[in-house]
């Protein structure tokens, strides 16, 4: 049976390296902190690059940053345009209910001046 994805921090994954590059074996690391060897393999790989440094961190905090404000960019202009089309129809509907009405549909009937034919 699969496990559910689990995030690790920047953190935990550096400490499991250290463990690792201190003499500790993939099986044990991976019995103790109940992740698959392949993972902290991979952990290995990223850390021996400089994927774990402070500077890639930061880099990868500010993508995440910037994700995150173009998401709520788009939210507020859709909000704005939903604000809008709610404003005209607020308005059109005032307009409608101030006009003079009569009984039959259609635009008000004035008298004429002159007599009926």
């Amino acid at each position: 049976m699969s496990r559910p994805h689990r995030s690790h921090s920047l953190e935990f994954k550096r400490q499991v390296v250290q463990e690792y590059l201190g003499g500790e074996t993939l099986h044990g690391l991976s019995k103790r902190h109940d992740i698959s060897r392949q993972l902290v393999r991979v952990w290995i790989e990223k850390y021996e690059a400089g994927a774990f440094d402070d500077d890639a961190h930061a880099a990868d905090l500010i993508q995440q940053y910037e994700a995150r404000i173009a998401a709520l960019e788009r939210l507020v202009g859709k909000q704005a345009l939903e604000l809008e089309f709610l404003k005209g129809a607020v308005r059109s509907t005032q307009r409608a209910r101030s006009a003079p009405t009569s009984a039959i549909a259609g635009p008000a009937v004035y008298p004429s001046s002159g007599a009926a034919s």
